[in-house]
This record gives C-alpha cells, sequence and structure tokens, in this order.
C-alpha cells in the first residue's frame, strides 16, 4: 500500500464527539481515489462508481496527522478497483479501511470508455518511454 497523502486533523474537521468526522474522512478518501485513477487512466474524467462497506477501526483527534493509502485491485475494461486504508501517521494505528472503491473512466459525453491499462503505471516509467 503507497500512502500518498496526508491531512491534518484541524478543528473544523471534528464532529460533536471532538474526533474526525466520518463524512469528511469519506470526502478525503473520494478526493484520493479519483486523484489516484485519474493519474493511472490518464484520463481527468474519471467518477466513483460503488464504495463497498466502510469499516471504521480507530478514530482521529485534533492534531493527528493522517496518512492515506490507496492500491489498485483490478484494472476492468472500464474501470479500476482501489483498496484504501487511513491511518494515523504517528502510530501507525488503522483508522478506516474500505475493501473496494471502483473508480469509472468516461468518454467527452460521460459515458463508460475502455481505458485500456491492466496493470499499474508509474509516471516516472512513461516519462522514459
Amino acid at each position: 500500500m503507497n500512502y500518498h497523502t496526508r491531512k491534518w486533523v484541524k478543528p473544523e474537521d471534528l464532529n460533536p464527539n471532538h474526533s474526525l468526522f466520518g463524512g469528511r474522512l469519506l470526502q478525503w478518501i473520494d478526493e484520493e481515489a479519483a486523484l489516484y485513477a485519474i493519474i493511472q487512466l490518464e484520463n481527468t474524467k474519471v467518477v466513483t462508481k460503488f464504495i463497498s462497506e466502510i469499516n471504521f477501526v480507530s478514530s482521529a483527534k485534533q492534531g493527528d496527522i493522517i496518512e492515506i493509502g490507496i492500491e489498485a485491485v483490478h484494472f476492468g475494461s472500464s474501470s479500476v478497483t482501489l483498496k484504501c486504508d487511513v491511518r494515523n501517521k504517528m502510530t501507525h494505528q488503522t483508522i478506516i479501511t474500505v475493501d473496494k472503491i471502483v473508480m469509472v473512466n468516461l468518454d467527452r459525453d460521460g459515458n463508460p470508455s475502455p481505458h485500456g491499462k491492466t496493470q499499474i503505471e508509474f509516471v516516472k516509467d512513461r516519462l522514459n518511454k
């Protein structure tokens, strides 16, 4: 699992219990999944199709630094399926796991479109071609 993004939990991210609001965390996960899919599929027109069961393992508090890990687990003809783990950067304690996030590649008209990818590609390798 590669952890690409870190977030600092601030007062505006908290729920009434003074822990990280789940909706804010899901927003960050969805954005990270979209960015990951956009880079992998080389198309800015990518949308979230499905997010599986979400398992909140522990909470984050104000001042915590969390990191979001994304990993591609399957490439479909017009989609990429991702897995996500979020953990506390300092303790490495898992905060949330999402087993399946499906992102769909779209054409100019907003319809699902084949992307032609079958495996993870790194930008550095594309630049060397």
